[in-house]
């Protein structure tokens, strides 16, 4: 368990967070290119080219792809996510390295490129594919709830946001607080949800995307400025939360289910098919699928430091640099240290980035959750989705039961936390199905499986487990959930070997 005395004697400046930025760039170039190795792209024509129709299907310039897919996939994730989780400690870089060369990146690479291969092909209809169409109906179920769920968790807190800067008085009379932003937000989704991918979406999530990359590179500048003392990882790896913050939560799992997109994210492999309907050639999908995920990582990597240096600077920990003029305890809250240090650091600029990180970022991942949603309940059905016509009759009931939720939500003092715990798990939930689809498809093929095996057989010991402990689930005691979660692993595994001993003999299917 890390101590202050130990802190004091060996701490030095930011070296595990600079060591983990290298290992970051590094497993780009070097397993990134491994994994594409394994994949092998090639040169047959892509559902942009081949699928054209000028709304989902078309091709897009690669430099905007990387940019709408990295929005796509972040949102407010990399920051929130790695706030909470820097609570408790450096322990959290090892994850959200290792976690983003080896578990997420490849999830998203794999995931994107096998949508590619098999037409611009929705999560669900991958998972059938590979899984069993009981897998599939499972899947498609879960997948549009869990789109459903972000679309709600990422309207409300934008709306609030806005709320406090500017309401007009006559709306919050006739409809109450909030409404007004929740009603220009919604019909903002109607109208991106149905619009081609490059009219909207094309034009304006490539800015976004921009300035969640500049305010991150701007605050490492403000970190390399002040060259704060942190915790090491070498310092110790328990929760340093638990001592410092009163932050309890086991390590394992909540670590894991706290810094999802930052490390791995199920909700990514929805998002990778919309862009896989719009690259030109499979050899891009590295630089976008695997890239976005690692830009992301270095996201998130510079947001567990900047809370760090919130929470645990040496000899004064940043919250009272900045807040010396209110005697408060101190304010661990994601957007409170998103607001507090953008503004403090980086002024006027910094309050306008952090505006678009914490009300843009999450609109934009909500309106393609419920893109994604459209064309996943469009494929169960058949619906052609070129004329405006189908596409409303997908869109109107999508957002009535949207609107459902929410107002659910609104009305429960307990509903936003509700939504949002369920979400992160079934979040995870999703990426272990993604990644049981990809071990089986490597197997088929006769491709190196051990890269996603590890991470299928890991992330389902976490989820599982997080289940068994969870207060939201059956909240058993941490030595019987940790058993139970022991089961899980042990079952996972004699069942792989036992299908992998029957699948060896079956002759290997033709490409993809």
């Amino acid at each position: 368990m890390f101590t202050f005395a130990l802190f004091n004697t060996s701490s030095t400046f930011m070296i595990s967070f600079l060591i983990a930025l290298v290992l970051l760039v590094a497993g780009y170039f070097i397993y990134g290119r491994l994994v594409e190795r394994v994949f092998e792209p090639d040169d047959r024509p892509t559902p942009a080219v081949a699928k054209a129709d000028g709304v989902d299907f078309l091709v897009l310039p690669g430099w905007k792809i990387f940019m709408i897919q990295f929005l796509n996939i972040a949102g407010t994730g990399p920051i929130f996510g790695a706030i909470m989780g820097a609570k408790f400690g450096p322990v959290s870089y090892l994850w959200i390295v290792f976690g983003c060369i080896f578990a997420g990146a490849v999830h998203d690479y794999l995931s994107g490129m096998l949508s590619m291969r098999h037409g611009g092909a929705n999560l669900p209809e991958l998972i059938g594919h590979y899984l069993g169409k009981t897998t599939k109906q499972v899947m498609l179920y879960f997948s549009i709830f869990l789109l459903m769920m972000v679309g709600v968790v990422f309207v409300y807190s934008p709306a609030e946001i806005m709320s406090d800067i500017w309401t007009p008085q006559w709306a919050t009379d006739l409809f109450g607080p909030n409404a007004f932003w929740i009603g220009l937000i919604f019909i903002y989704y109607v109208i991106a949800t149905m619009m081609p991918i490059d009219k909207i979406i094309g034009k304006i999530y490539p800015l976004f995307a921009f300035s969640l990359i500049f305010m991150a590179l701007a605050l490492l500048a403000s970190l390399l400025f002040k060259h704060p003392v942190l915790p090491e990882v070498w310092d110790g790896l328990g929760n340093l939360g638990a001592k410092e913050l009163g932050f309890t939560d086991p390590i394992f799992p909540c670590l894991f289910i706290t810094i999802a997109c930052g490390a791995i994210s199920g909700f990514h492999a929805t998002q990778s098919p919309l862009m896989a309907r719009c690259v030109k050639s499979e050899h891009q999908g590295r630089r976008i699928f695997y890239g976005a995920m690692i830009t992301e990582g270095i996201v998130a990597l510079i947001w567990a430091t900047i809370a760090m240096y919130f929470f645990y600077a040496e000899p004064t920990p940043g919250y009272q640099l900045m807040q010396q003029a209110q005697a408060t305890g101190i304010h661990t809250s994601a957007p409170s240290v998103v607001n507090i240090v953008c503004n403090e650091w980086l002024g006027v600029a910094g309050g306008i980035l952090a505006l678009l990180g914490v009300v843009a970022a999450p609109i934009t991942s909500g309106d393609t959750a419920f893109r994604s949603c459209r064309l996943i309940v469009a494929d169960v059905l058949h619906f052609e989705q070129h004329s405006i016509r189908r596409r409303l009759m997908i869109c109107i009931p999508m957002f009535a039961a949207a609107i459902g939720l929410l107002v659910w939500q609104m009305a429960n003092p307990e509903g936003f936390k509700t939504v949002w715990g369920w979400f992160g798990w079934s979040n995870q939930t999703l990426a272990v199905f993604t990644l049981w689809m990809l071990t089986v498809y490597l197997v088929r093929h006769r491709k190196p499986f051990i890269i996603t095996l590890i991470p299928a057989l890991f992330m389902t010991t976490v989820c599982s487990t997080f289940l068994f402990v969870s207060d939201q689930a059956l909240s058993l005691p941490l030595t019987v959930g940790y058993a139970l979660g022991a089961v899980v692993l042990a079952v996972s595994l004699v069942w792989f070997f036992v299908w992998y001993r029957r699948e060896k003999n079956n002759p290997k299917p033709a490409n993809p």
